[in-house]
């Protein structure tokens, strides 16, 4: 399942900064945003939590998803995470 197209939203603490992404390997995606390497925006904010995912059929699907996120405020997304994942607990460990 980890292999499939994906969105996904990384977060540092419940309401903290986020990042949404796109991958079509989200546990190889992951691990690289976990070795927090210096420079990245996921470094610098120490975003590495996985807080919401939604796997898709094609990348085009999930990239079109991607960007309709990326333009959504920041409380839709608190709402979005919230849904499914009320203590922004890591998910990390449940896909692998």
């Amino acid at each position: 399942m980890a292999k499939k197209p994906c969105v996904y939203i990384l977060s540092n603490r419940k309401n903290g900064a986020m990042y949404v992404g796109v991958s079509a390997n989200l546990t190889e995606r992951i691990h690289t945003h976990k070795q927090n390497k210096p420079g990245s925006f996921s470094a610098k904010y120490s975003i590495v939590r996985l807080v919401h995912v939604e796997f898709f059929e094609t990348m085009i699907d999930a990239i079109t998803r991607e960007k309709q996120i990326k333009n959504w405020k920041r409380g839709w997304k608190v709402n979005l995470i919230e849904q499914d994942n009320p203590d922004w607990n890591d998910l990390y460990e449940r896909i692998n």
